[in-house]
Parts: C-alpha cells; sequence; structure tokens
C-alpha cells in the first residue's frame, strides 16, 4: 500500500536526490525545499532519507499525510504545472 509523505528539507536540494523516485515533486520555498509524493513502502521511505543523508541535506520534517491532505496536494500538484496548451488544459478538466 503506498502512502503520501510531505519531507522538508533546508535549503535547496540536489537534482540527484530524487533520482529513482518518480513519484516525488519538489517545489522550492523561501528557505527550504519541500518533497511531497507517494512511496510504494517504508522502505522506499528509508532509501529517499538515507540517500539524502549521504548527500548531507539537512530534514526538517517528515510527515505521513492522510487521505483528504493528499487529495489537496494532488490538486495543487495538478495547478503547479504549466500547461502545454488548450487541449491539455481541455484534459485536466476532464479528471476533475
Amino acid at each position: 500500500m503506498t502512502s503520501s509523505y510531505e519531507i522538508r528539507i533546508t535549503g535547496i536540494l540536489p537534482p540527484e536526490a530524487l533520482l529513482d523516485f518518480e513519484n516525488l515533486i519538489a517545489s522550492v520555498e523561501p528557505v527550504e525545499t519541500v518533497v511531497h509524493g507517494q512511496l510504494p513502502d517504508q522502505a522506499a521511505l528509508h532509501g529517499l532519507l538515507a540517500r539524502l543523508e549521504l548527500l548531507g541535506v539537512q530534514v526538517l520534517e517528515v510527515r505521513r499525510l492522510h487521505d483528504q491532505a493528499q487529495a489537496r496536494l494532488a490538486q495543487s500538484a495538478r495547478l503547479e504545472r504549466p500547461s502545454a496548451g488548450p487541449a491539455d488544459e481541455q484534459a485536466r478538466t476532464d479528471d476533475e
């Protein structure tokens, strides 16, 4: 069973940090990076945290998101992605 997580990190995350974690999205905020998305199990979460530690990244917070928070997160992720054109906008409307 997959679970959604939000991980807050000090500073900007190196690009290689999320390799192999295709369901995660990183967004940069003024003093931290927020990584959110689904991981298949706790082993994947521990793997991601181990990679961040190897890269010297300081993890501030790890939160498991509940169903309602997951829905809001998915909605905001769709809204943050740049549109490729009218067809892309129509596909987004059809999904909702």
